[in-house]
């Protein structure tokens, strides 16, 4: 089956480690903003909503862009939203990037809000809506580390993999 997971979350909460996890373990590739953004350089007459669906054409996991609202008609697309606690994602952020607690919070505070407003933006939508999602997971309580043995455990629960 061509199975489709997009992935919408918030800074810091190790969402693409878990879209990496699940890339290695079910072969599938990532897209993220950098490589969509590669790909529009590329075509002076494509858009970000239509590199989305050409990606979407097979196999593989989205990150951000929009991308469950892009594809919300197609059957096939699995929507996940990656939280976590505040806090969590701060220390995250400090480990990752080397920073101090005061400069990962705001970085942290400045990448939600700019999210929130590209989402919003194109959607018109509510970016975090959990009605906008199929599984909604939070790294602070469920671990980075067990969140794509959960979507593995559920995709073969129901037959998609």
């Amino acid at each position: 089956m061509n199975l489709v997971i997009t992935m919408s979350r918030r800074f810091g909460t190790g969402a693409s480690m878990i879209a990496q996890e699940l890339s290695e373990r079910l072969d599938i590739p990532v897209y993220d903003k950098a490589y969509i953004e590669h790909e529009l350089a590329g075509d002076s007459y494509a858009d970000e909503a239509g590199v989305i669906k050409e990606l979407a054409s097979r196999s593989c996991i989205i990150l951000g862009r929009c991308a469950s609202e892009i594809l919300k008609d197609k059957l096939n697309v699995f929507n996940i939203y990656v939280c976590a606690d505040k806090e969590d994602r701060i220390r995250r952020v400090m480990e990752q990037k080397e920073l101090s607690y005061e400069d990962a919070k705001a970085m942290l505070e400045q990448n939600d809000k700019a999210r929130s407003e590209y989402y919003y933006q194109h959607t018109g939508k509510v970016w975090g809506d959990v009605n906008n999602y199929h599984m909604i997971l939070d790294t602070s309580q469920l671990g980075i580390e067990n969140c794509a043995n959960i979507l593995i455990r559920y995709f073969e629960r129901v037959e998609i993999i």
